[in-house]
């Protein structure tokens, strides 16, 4: 794989594990150029840069989250962008814009590489959100390395379908799992599939996908607890004012929720380790052979 964005755990923490001990942050300067993606520590406002402009003799940023309303703060440090603390500086005048030199994924973009033929082996998820999730971060990465998600289609039959695929040297298997908490349906189902180098299943903690990008995309603090007996992807379009009576008003909601996420900084650690860690081992197949 191409080189991912830094970490002192290179996965994460897993939902089964004890978390890393935090390292102190150290910011580097970045240009408040429009469109750029910022987060402010301090209140956990997500907006992309608007304009940078002066204020009472001081440079201001004013950013606009994904509902369009805006907000100013001042110039300086206590901000993330790409999950990295900066501090933001006034650009120096107009330029050429740049190629990427990130993927979505924090991944050093590779200019003008085809799509690889593709592998054996796989990545499971478990619906189409998960691959639409996953597509949207880690799609170019994919196809450079030649890696196929599938759709699982639930996880109740999770031994059948590795069973199924027949793992073994140069075909790895990595699977990903929602709501792998301990002691749930989940756990036993994973703890149930046969253990073999060539199989890895790893987790979220999240009830639903939708859960692993994160709620100031939204313009919340945090995701909100949906009442007992209530389809928690309704309940959630339901708070969040949008249509939510059918099916197809859910699919679209999703195309909402899935339309502010733009870069692994947007979703939490918690799915950015696991999906990672499936990436690396899959495309490591080749210590198989």
């Amino acid at each position: 794989m191409s080189p991912r964005h830094p970490s002192s755990d290179r996965y994460g923490s897993d939902v089964l594990s004890a978390n890393p001990h935090p390292q102190r942050p150290v910011h580097r300067e970045e240009p408040a150029v429009r469109g750029l993606v910022v987060e402010d520590v301090e209140t956990g406002w997500v907006g992309a840069v608007v304009r940078v402009e002066k204020s009472g003799g001081v440079h201001v940023v004013v950013l606009e989250d994904a509902r369009g309303r805006t907000r100013t703060f001042p110039l300086g440090p206590g901000f993330w962008v790409d999950g990295q603390p900066v501090r933001l500086v006034a650009p120096r005048g107009p330029a050429a814009p740049a190629a990427p030199t990130r993927t979505a994924s924090g991944s050093v973009a590779v200019a003008g590489a085809p799509a690889r033929t593709a592998r054996a082996s796989r990545i499971l998820v478990e619906g189409r959100h998960d691959a639409e999730l996953v597509e949207k971060v880690w799609g170019d990465d994919l196809r450079v390395e030649g890696v196929v998600v599938e759709l699982l289609e639930g996880v109740d039959d999770l031994d059948a379908a590795v069973r199924s695929f027949a793992p073994g040297p140069g075909r790895r298997i990595g699977v990903l799992v929602d709501h792998l908490v301990p002691g749930s349906k989940e756990s036993r189902i994973v703890a149930a599939v046969a253990k073999s180098p060539h199989v890895l299943v790893v987790g979220h903690p999240f009830v639903d996908v939708w859960q692993a990008v994160r709620p100031q995309r939204l313009g919340w603090r945090q995701w909100p607890t949906i009442p007992r007996g209530t389809s928690w992807k309704h309940g959630v379009l339901a708070e969040l004012g949008w249509p939510h009576a059918t099916q197809a008003d859910v699919a679209h909601g999703w195309k909402r929720i899935l339309g502010t996420v733009r870069t692994y900084a947007d979703l939490e650690p918690a799915l950015l380790g696991r999906v990672e860690e499936l990436v690396d081992f899959v495309t490591a197949d080749a210590a198989d052979r």
